[in-house]
């Protein structure tokens, strides 16, 4: 995953080069979200680019998930622990396309995004699981 919400563009500028004029802080906490969608006409990608937070699932049990980031190096970082959602609940989640990187457990704003390798169908008591070092954040 190395697509920057355009937020996420604009703050790192501010931040760098107008000396944080926006007085941008890091949230305490991060969270992994994820979207279902058919995604052929790159829509939920430019959805995600734009902070328009369309398509995440709302399956039974779905509750966006706190992950946790190891040491940057070589301008990537990957998650340091298992992020595991709860098994789906009454209903499936579809299939799941995208994830993000968000900076609240609901609402909030699209920090990171990125379109899954392989789609992932998640059916009643399935669960979503992303292992250790599996969700890398780049910057090119």
């Amino acid at each position: 995953m190395s697509a920057a919400a355009d937020r996420t563009e604009n703050l790192t500028l501010d931040f760098w080069l107008k000396a944080n004029s926006q007085t941008t802080s890091a949230p305490a906490t991060v969270y992994v979200a994820l979207f279902n969608s058919d995604d052929s006409a790159g829509l939920t990608a430019e959805n995600l680019e734009a902070g328009t937070i369309t398509d995440e699932c709302t399956g039974g049990g779905y509750a966006r998930q706190a992950v946790t980031f190891g040491t940057v190096s070589g301008g990537s970082v990957s998650n340091s622990a298992d992020v595991t959602f709860p098994a789906a609940t009454d209903a499936n989640w579809s299939v799941i396309t995208h994830l993000a990187v968000m900076d609240s457990s609901t609402a909030g704003n699209v920090i990171f995004y990125g379109a899954l390798t392989t789609p992932r169908e998640i059916q009643d008591s399935d669960t979503f699981q992303i292992t250790t070092g599996s969700l890398t954040v780049s910057l090119a």
